[in-house]
């Protein structure tokens, strides 16, 4: 069941009005064009520069690649990216779209464009399976200037409309590929906006799922900023899926979902599910995403080292959290668009370091052989104020708050400032709550803390380095470490992906395997070392980092850093209208507290008591069990009994007398959506399921108050035996040219009898055989 079944034309002004709007539109800047590509009309106008040497300097001393390719690298970075799309396997037309291409749009091309990209324009990315993936010779602004390749570009915008084929960077196509996605596994998508890479995750389900059918598999994707989770959903719709759950919550705070918690094993059905956990999580966190700088040519300009220091701790953060969630068995993709090992290497190695023998770095080196990569790092440097350190020990005293000792290779510091290394999975933790006293012995540190932050963007990201002034006695300090170290881990198994290698944007993956669960001891002393950050200054972080950076292509979000992992099922800060609380239980956590003396109980009581849809915001999600609506339906549209339905609709109005419309879920996220109303709605879900059925107002008296919507006809057509017809290509062609037909009008007298005897609402008309005149 897939996407590019709605061709209608409103639908495509949708959608093309909420892509200008979101992704192209910023007041702040002209449109973004190609390095050394001049503006039309706009004198003032002047290309991006293209050099930085402190990003030269950079990589050089990080020796990311050798020395004898560094010209190749850095003039391969200087050229405009090419463009790339993948074709939506589970749509309708696949078979009609890849004829297109290489039939008609491939020879074409060749014949058409007469300059040096004539050759070999367009062709499919050999390291994609099935041929699914194509990459152009052109880049962006290339193929929106040149007249040629108009009916080309033309092409492209609209079966990307429609979900045919999604237009995204090549690169970032490839994490989700070595998830091993199977038609039954539960996936997280943690940092999912805007969408592309959730949009892959739905194609593989729904890739061998047959008309009227749904795979068991199950896509929950989140993002932290409810803008952005607005574009993942518009993004995703083009699906038209069931199996899909949006929320909105901190990555590194996503909340667990444990039935065990909140009820006694007496009330519990073994046969429902009882925790949220998940078979493969793609962890595709905020980086500095130097590694777009071809499509993002203005990150030439805003890159400095410290933007990959500010966000080592929130990526640990979030990758843990992660695997917190990762089923025992299960496959965790971390990756990045930097090139930048403090965001790459040493976030693997810190992984590896907290959770011991639990977790295994895989060696891929075999699957996707034809896709060119680098291995992965074992020593590098952190850069810090114009330093170089190769050991955390000879960081300044003053800067070890900031620069901490995961950011080296072997993840060791000075005792006074070492941290515990020990994790919980997502069935261990609790809602934890430092208190006032212990942030406010974090904000010495946070401003300091937070070097930079960015964004993968195709428009314009702004990024404010705080400039973490030093003690007076230090300022003049500009010492660089000569000792350097080995990091201990196989980090030879991780990816990078550099540019001159296959014509693409840089980036960065690495594969983990969970063994047995983590480790759940010393998690105290875990939470009294750890430093965190305060929601005061993480809200500044977050509008210093902008909230509207956003990438069609690229999923980055400038999350708020907050260091506690081991605070797992915690409340976002903001989310609930109750706070965070202390009650960590002895059997999850290994705290025992006085719930009496803390008065626990009655904390616990109110914040379920707020936690009943009341997500501030947000709707909530409710069982549609309208008993006489369902059954009108049903009776109107002759629905087949083999078609499910009770448990499987859903609204967002509690006031069924006013629903204007109803959606259909799969039994994947009908068993999530039941588990969280059990542990009191913990999720905070912005968009889920396929909307099915529609409110109608007719004229005419109509016996059924809801029509059929044209995003879940697909799904339901098989199973309707009632008010549909049968028209021959002519018919159908009259219908989609004229707004309205008298019966005795169609050619076909027999369709036309067939039509004046429906009764009045609607009704769905499917073409025979036969081709449409165009």
């Amino acid at each position: 069941m897939g996407g590019g079944r709605k061709r209608g034309r409103t639908q495509r002004r949708h959608f093309k009005q909420g892509r200008e709007n979101v992704w192209k539109h910023n007041p702040q800047r002209p449109p973004a064009g190609e390095a050394g590509e001049g503006r039309e009309g706009n004198p003032s106008w002047q290309p991006f520069a293209t050099e930085n040497p402190a990003f030269e300097e950079y990589y050089k001393e990080q020796q990311i690649i050798p020395e004898e390719e560094w010209d190749d690298f850095i003039s391969m970075l200087r050229k405009p990216l090419p463009a790339t799309f993948r074709i939506n396997a589970s749509c309708q037309f696949f078979q009609d779209i890849c004829s297109q291409l290489e039939n008609d749009f491939r020879k074409s091309l060749e014949t058409e464009v007469s300059d040096e990209h004539g050759e070999d324009a367009i062709r499919p990315l050999p390291w994609y399976p099935g041929n699914l993936a194509w990459h152009l010779n052109f880049s962006r602004m290339q193929l929106r200037r040149n007249q040629a390749l108009e009916s080309f570009h033309e092409f492209l915008k609209r079966e990307n409309e429609v979900g045919n084929i999604t237009r995204q960077e090549a690169v970032s196509m490839v994490p989700p590929l070595f998830l091993n996605v199977q038609p039954d596994h539960h996936i997280l998508d943690m940092c999912a906006a805007p969408g592309s890479k959730t949009f892959q995750l739905l194609e593989m389900i729904h890739q061998s799922t047959k008309p009227g059918l749904l795979p068991n598999a199950l896509v929950v994707a989140n993002d932290v900023d409810v803008q952005r989770c607005n574009l993942l959903i518009h993004q995703t719709k083009r699906m038209c899926t069931a199996n899909l759950i949006v929320t909105n919550h901190e990555a590194q705070n996503f909340p667990g979902c444990n039935l065990a918690k909140f009820c006694s094993e007496t009330c519990m059905d073994e046969a429902k599910l009882q925790r949220l956990e998940f078979d493969r999580v793609l962890c595709d966190v905020p980086c500095s995403g130097d590694g777009t700088v071809r499509k993002a040519p203005d990150m030439w300009r805003k890159w400095n080292a410290g933007m990959g220091n500010g966000l080592h701790r929130l990526q640990v953060e979030i990758a843990m959290r992660g695997m917190g969630l990762l089923k025992v068995g299960g496959r965790m993709v971390y990756s990045t668009c930097s090139m930048n090992p403090v965001e790459n290497e040493a976030v693997v190695a810190e992984i590896l370091r907290r959770c011991g023998d639990s977790v295994e770095l895989l060696d891929v080196s075999s699957e996707l052989p034809e896709l060119a990569r680098r291995p992965g790092l074992s020593t590098w440097k952190v850069r810090d104020r114009g330093s170089w350190f190769g050991v955390h020990e000879d960081v300044p005293r003053y800067r070890k708050s900031v620069i901490s000792p995961s950011m080296f290779p072997s993840g060791k510091g000075s005792k006074d400032i070492e941290v515990n290394t020990d994790v919980l999975d997502a069935d261990m933790k609790d809602s934890t709550d430092m208190g006032e006293e212990g942030e406010q012995e974090r904000n010495t540190a946070i401003d300091d803390s937070n070097n930079g932050d960015s964004a993968k963007t195709e428009e314009k990201t702004e990024v404010d380095c705080e400039s973490g002034e030093a003690p007076t006695r230090y300022k003049k300090l500009n010492s660089t470490s000569t000792r350097t170290e080995h990091s201990d881990y196989p980090l030879h198994r991780c990816m990078r992906i550099v540019p001159h290698d296959q014509n693409s944007g840089a980036f960065f993956i690495a594969v983990l395997h969970k063994h047995s669960p983590l480790n759940e001891n010393q998690v105290v002393d875990w939470v009294k070392s750890e430093q965190s950050i305060p929601e005061d200054k993480t809200g500044k972080l977050e509008k210093d980092l902008g909230s509207d950076k956003v990438s069609s292509e690229e999923n980055i979000v400038p999350q708020q850093v907050v260091d506690n992992t081991n605070v797992v099922d915690g409340e976002q800060n903001g989310d609930m209208d109750s706070k965070s609380s202390k009650d960590k239980s002895s059997e999850d956590a290994k705290v025992i507290v006085d719930e009496a003396e803390k008065g626990q109980a009655g904390t616990r009581d109110r914040r379920r008591q707020q936690n009943q849809g009341r997500w501030r915001g947000v709707d909530p999600v409710i069982f549609f069990k309208d008993e006489v609506t369902i059954k009108s339906i049903v009776s109107f549209y002759g629905i087949k009994d083999s078609f499910p339905l009770e448990g499987h609709l859903v609204t967002r109005n509690p006031d069924t007398s006013h629903v204007k419309r109803i959606y259909y879920v799969s039994k994947s996220v009908q068993d999530v959506l039941e588990l969280n109303i059990k542990v009191g709605e913990r999720l905070k879900i912005t968009s889920l399921g396929l909307k099915i059925f529609e409110r109608q107002s007719s004229k005419d008296g109509s016996p059924c108050t809801f029509r059929l919507s044209s995003e879940g006809l697909p799904l339901l057509l098989p199973y309707i035996t009632k008010q549909i017809l049968y028209a021959s290509a002519i018919d159908f062609q009259h219908l989609l040219q004229y707004r309205t037909i008298k019966f005795p009008d169609f050619v076909d007298a027999k369709f036309g009898e067939e039509a004046s005897a429906l009764l009045p609402g609607c009704c769905v008309v499917v073409l025979r055989e036969g081709k449409i005149n165009r």
